[in-house]
């Protein structure tokens, strides 16, 4: 026992010796920081320079985008076709519509309830024609596929009605606001100051860089391309104190397109209804140069970055180009890669910034809260950064099945917080001015319009706003001016959520 005894207190004892060891360690760092600090006053260094280097990093981020001929992206746009040619007849029409595409074949599949009478075959091949795919050989070896045909394409239809007891649960007989989510989950929107539409830079560039890829293929300025490809960005970041973001260079930029056969391919059979002189497409090398002058350089023009600049000053000779890094890429579309609807959610968001709640948007109607919500929590990101409240934010909602108050609300600044506020003041002025209820989400960003084939490829968001034909696109890319708020003290937000209705429109 005493032997025992003795060696715990010669344990005790060592332990506290590491303590103090500790202690002193911790000690003298600190005194060659204030000394070093002090001596760095006496040269007249500014201590908060000082601070900010050693708060600010940098980092390398990237997103990637595809174009609407990739498989999965063909499934998204037929998707919302059908979606498209519901709501032209049937406002309130229920619809939950799938497609898959594999070879020569597009199959739609769901639950539609709508008082339209839908030609499925004729919907499927306006998509497939409109994106361009006008060829399908079954051999891989050909070069004359383009992998599928919008007049020899087979087209498979599995739709049934929406379940009673769903319907019973969400709408029917229920007031337009008393409608509750189609279903429940969690949906997330951000925004960030680094660009002129409050998007992620990477993502813009990626998503650009794939539009234009389509751009110069239908003009015929890039005759040679084809409907499929991908794109990807890497950016360096430097991340500030008050967290935000700046794009300092473009570190990659990668490109993978469809294409026709190199030095072979002829402009007449290639291109179905070009008639005038005849033309072979380049080689790859002169293919490859054509991308870089015609759509990388020509995208990075038209992007503004927040201080004005186009993002082709971020551009140079630091910058890392793969286009086609695996060789060619002549079999495409649904022949190189079988697609399905909701395979692409985070190149349809934010290429990886902010957050995603796992839901889909493609093929659903707006009481879908998986789309609606998001749409919403969008331009809730977006007023706030667009008001001066932060330089980035981001927003999650949350609902029930049946139920249309959301059941909570979440907003994260990465404390890059702007005036008065604090990040629970601006969740205060969100409850106050935004009513996130699927009926009035619906009504405020007219989401029973025929329009959704347009945000089914080259993403939902930062698109820009129009009216065509009376119909309003990308209505949530409209911010509210929340900037009244921006000097307000916590207090008067408090006041100010007292006396509104949010209680209406929100779960205690």
């Amino acid at each position: 026992m005493a032997s025992a005894f003795f060696s715990l207190i010669d344990s005790i004892g060592e332990t506290f010796e590491g303590v103090v060891e500790n202690v002193e360690n911790v000690v003298g760092t600190v005194e060659k920081e204030v000394e070093g600090a002090v001596q760095q006053m006496d040269a007249g260094v500014d201590l908060d320079d000082v601070l900010e280097a050693r708060t600010t990093r940098t980092f390398l981020f990237s997103s990637e985008s595809v174009n609407e001929g990739h498989p999965d992206k063909i499934c998204d746009q037929v998707s919302d076709a059908v979606l498209d040619a519901c709501l032209k007849v049937d406002p309130k029409s229920k619809v939950a519509c799938e497609t898959a595409t594999k070879d020569n074949m597009v199959m739609v599949a769901g639950e539609i309830t709508t008082g339209a009478k839908l030609d499925y075959d004729q919907v499927v091949r306006g998509v497939v024609q409109q994106i361009g795919f006008d060829s399908f050989v079954d051999d891989l070896s050909s070069v004359d596929s383009k992998g599928l045909s919008y007049k020899t394409c087979e087209v498979l239809v599995r739709i049934n009605k929406q379940s009673p007891d769903i319907a019973g649960g969400v709408h029917v007989g229920k007031d337009e606001m008393d409608v509750g989510a189609g279903d429940q989950g969690i949906m997330f929107g951000y925004a960030s100051d680094e660009t002129s539409d409050c998007m992620p830079l990477t993502h813009s560039m990626a998503t650009r860089l794939g539009k234009t890829l389509t751009d110069v293929r239908k003009s015929g300025e890039c005759w040679w391309l084809r409907p499929d490809g991908k794109t990807q960005v890497t950016i360096e970041y430097m991340q500030h104190p008050d967290g935000s973001v700046e794009p300092k260079k473009i570190h990659t930029v990668v490109i993978s397109t469809q294409h026709a056969e190199p030095s072979k391919a002829k402009r007449t059979q290639e291109c179905a209804g070009y008639t005038g002189a005849e033309m072979v497409a380049p080689t790859m090398e002169q293919m490859n140069k054509e991308i870089e002058e015609k759509v990388i350089k020509r995208t990075l023009e038209s992007i503004k970055l927040k201080n004005g600049k186009p993002a082709i000053s971020l551009y140079g000779s630091h910058t890392h180009l793969h286009i086609n890094p695996s060789g060619k890429f002549i079999i495409g579309g649904p022949q190189g890669d079988a697609g399905l609807t909701g395979r692409k959610i985070i190149i349809d968001t934010y290429g990886g910034w902010g957050a995603h709640g796992g839901g889909a948007f493609s093929g659903k109607d707006p009481t879908k809260v998986d789309r609606s919500a998001a749409y919403i929590c969008r331009q809730m990101a977006k007023s706030v950064v667009n008001s001066g409240l932060s330089a980035r934010c981001l927003v999650q909602l949350s609902y029930a099945i049946g139920v249309a108050k959301p059941l909570s609300l979440f907003v994260e600044t990465y404390g890059s917080e702007k005036g008065n506020l604090t990040v629970d003041d601006i969740t205060s002025v969100l409850k106050i001015e935004f009513d996130c209820r699927p009926g009035a989400i619906a009504q405020s960003l007219a989401l029973r319009e025929p329009k959704y084939q347009d945000t089914a490829a080259y993403c939902h968001f930062g698109r820009e706003p129009v009216t065509k034909g009376g119909i309003k696109f990308f209505e949530w890319e409209n911010p509210k001016d929340l900037s009244k708020y921006k000097t307000m003290s916590t207090a008067q937000v408090e006041a100010a959520l007292k006396a509104s209705t949010y209680l209406t429109k929100w779960v205690d």
